[in-house]
């Protein structure tokens, strides 16, 4: 029996998925790509890599849609030639920051398809998906410090990542009492030099009053890079206890 690994990725185009994406390649993972475009990078380190990258256009704010494409491609595979799957939550959006007073509504139900619904329609579809397979089963939730402490023009992300938390906690307890149940971790990933940061620093400090806190974080080389935060982010999800603790911040101590 071969024996292989298989990683979903949410979001692997640009930033920490993509750099996540790469690495696991480069570890020997076989890797689904879901993001909004395909990154031909990508498909030329998994062909000297020699393994399997799949990407998929897909747009998360249509989460039915991704959910039931996920769950029926993972039937479409034998399960018991994985030794372990995992899916990892990666992508999200910050939107434009403004007060909620402010916002506009397309753009608000957007924010929270992306950031909240697609997590949880995928992780169902994968964990349904996946009930029978011999392997280890994970779920990495990409959630943020915003989750756990809020901030004003930001409440659809606050509420999205808290949303994550949550239901990671919900699922943590569900699954526990399943054979092979799998294990879920929400992790904060710290703060990283990516697009989300440039739209942040970017924003209106009229309305965003705490623009300048991100601007001192850049100016004071406090971000990681996204290889050296998915580095982290792929060490805690390699952790002996990955899932005792299903709300979790990847510099909390082994």
């Amino acid at each position: 029996m071969t024996t292989s690994q298989l990683t979903l990725i949410t979001g692997a185009s640009r930033g920490l998925g993509r750099a996540m994406a790469a690495q696991l390649l480069q570890a020997g993972h076989m890797v689904l790509g879901i993001s909004r475009r395909q990154d031909p990078q990508l498909a030329d380190l998994a062909a000297k890599a020699g393994v399997e990258l799949i990407q998929w256009e897909q747009d998360l704010s249509e989460p039915v849609a991704a959910a039931a494409r996920v769950s029926a491609w993972l039937k479409t595979l034998d399960g018991q030639r994985f030794d372990g799957v995992t899916l990892i939550n990666n992508a999200g959006t910050v939107g434009n920051p403004a007060p909620l007073a402010s916002a506009v509504p397309a753009e608000l139900a957007q924010a929270l398809r992306i950031g909240l619904e697609a997590p949880m329609l995928l992780t169902a579809a994968f964990l349904g998906a996946t009930r029978e397979w011999r392997g280890a089963r994970k779920v990495l939730n990409i959630s943020s410090g915003l989750g756990r402490n809020a901030m004003g023009s930001q409440a659809p992300y606050c509420a999205a990542k808290a949303g994550m938390d949550h239901y990671s906690r919900a699922v943590a307890l569900e699954e526990a009492h399943m054979p092979n149940g799998a294990r879920i971790v929400s992790l904060a990933p710290g703060v990283i030099d990516t697009d989300m940061q440039v739209q942040l620093r970017g924003a209106s400090a009229e309305k965003f009053p705490d623009r300048g806190r991100f601007e001192k974080l850049k100016n004071e080389g406090m971000l990681d890079s996204p290889e050296t935060a998915a580095a982290k982010v792929l060490k805690y999800l390699a952790r002996a206890d990955f899932g005792s603790n299903p709300v979790a911040d990847v510099r909390d101590p082994a």
